[in-house]
């Protein structure tokens, strides 16, 4: 029987020069010792088929979609001026949800009331903003997109807050960053990460066992 199958496609000067330079971001970036790169460096120019050099780089290597994952998932921040600065709940109710902009101080009082917040699709009026809730005998529910930066600080008196982030409060190094600060009194409000889903979503869930 004979051999069928091709040969190994030899790797170019070209072929190892961009494999060596990606081996020196990779150093400069932390990702490898100096040993680790001058071994590399070593077999990068001893190394004669592509399949040999993508062995050099496969650890080393941020696949192209964690960037774009990143960037997209980023909330938008406008430089343009204006944005919500006041949010006022007194014995009533107030929702804002879909397009809109979040000043760079947003001051939310809920006074015998409540208020929904959802930044899922809402813009920024800067990398850093700042968002605090005043709630006596009422509260508010804050929805923040899953993959923005958001620290909290909160105090309850006669009352209870809840915060649901996740492990990291801080997945994006260098994106915007949301710092809510909750003051309650008889009263409580919350930060979730995440839309709020639906009663059919929920319901979907629950069948699934999830």
């Amino acid at each position: 029987m004979t051999d069928d199958a091709l040969p190994e496609l030899r790797a170019s000067d070209a072929d190892r020069e961009q494999t060596a330079d990606i081996l020196r971001d990779a150093a400069a970036e932390g990702r490898l010792t100096l040993e680790e790169l001058e071994e590399r460096l070593n077999l990068t120019y001893e190394t004669r088929t592509h399949s040999e050099l993508a062995k050099l780089t496969a650890d080393v290597v941020v696949p192209r979609d964690h960037h774009l994952t990143t960037a997209q998932n980023r909330m938008p921040v406008s430089r343009e001026p204006g944005g919500a600065g006041w949010l006022v709940s007194i014995m009533s109710g107030r929702d804002r949800k879909g397009r809109w902009r979040v000043g760079e101080h947003l001051k939310v009082v809920d006074f015998m009331g409540g208020s929904n917040l959802d930044l899922n699709d809402a813009e920024l009026a800067s990398n850093n903003v700042e968002i605090t809730v005043v709630a006596i005998m009422g509260g508010s529910e804050i929805r923040v997109p899953d993959g923005v930066n958001v620290e909290v600080s909160e105090f309850a008196f006669m009352g209870g807050n809840d915060v649901q982030l996740g492990d990291d409060e801080r997945p994006d190094p260098g994106g915007p960053t949301i710092h809510i600060r909750m003051v309650s009194i008889m009263g409580g409000s919350s930060v979730k990460r995440g839309r709020k889903l639906s009663r059919a979503e929920r319901k979907a869930l629950k069948h699934s066992g999830h």
